[in-house]
């Protein structure tokens, strides 16, 4: 289903729903990076779009995908959500909010170290396989700044957004 589009040049904020949901900017649209060319694909690609990350990487790797869809008028929001909220701007955030998508990697990380552990120990020493790739896997989420665990976990159900009201600050 794509988005409807409001009427004025809208903010796009391509994070995640957690992110999205622990203080956005008020009419900000809520379409993950992962999501944006779905999203997008019947969308006007002269109108204007203003686009806000946490920090800015997301939202320049958002602009350059919709500029190769064909978009035209895109702007970034410099510095992002950190910057807007360091300015001391106004946030809305959400009734209720799920936990933050680190705090999510590091139970299912744990978890799954510990599940491989017990397994490697009872059952087979091959379950250790499983501990070394939960690590590898965070060492390239360290070096790239991308956690695909975090991707994954972002599309669970209780990392959907919930039709529902903002609170103002």
């Amino acid at each position: 289903m794509t988005p409807t589009i409001p009427t004025i040049p809208p903010i796009l904020d391509v994070r995640e729903y957690p992110e999205f949901a622990s203080g956005h900017i008020e009419g900000s649209l809520s379409i993950p990076l992962g999501r944006l060319k779905e999203a997008s694909a019947g969308w006007d690609r002269t109108m204007p779009l203003t686009l806000i990350c946490k920090t800015g990487k997301r939202s320049h790797a958002a602009r350059l995908q919709l500029m190769d869809m064909g978009f035209t008028s895109l702007n970034v929001l410099e510095g992002g959500i950190d910057a807007w909220r360091q300015a001391g701007k106004p946030l809305q955030f959400a009734a209720k909010q799920p936990w933050s998508l680190e705090r999510q990697v590091r139970i299912a990380a744990g978890s799954l170290v510990l599940l491989t552990l017990a397994l490697a120990q009872f059952v087979s020493p091959w379950f250790l396989l499983g501990t070394a790739f939960v690590g590898a896997g965070l060492t390239f989420a360290g070096i790239s700044n991308i956690c695909l665990m975090a991707t994954l976990l972002g599309r669970l159900p209780w990392n959907r957004p919930q039709r529902e009201q903002c609170l103002s600050t």
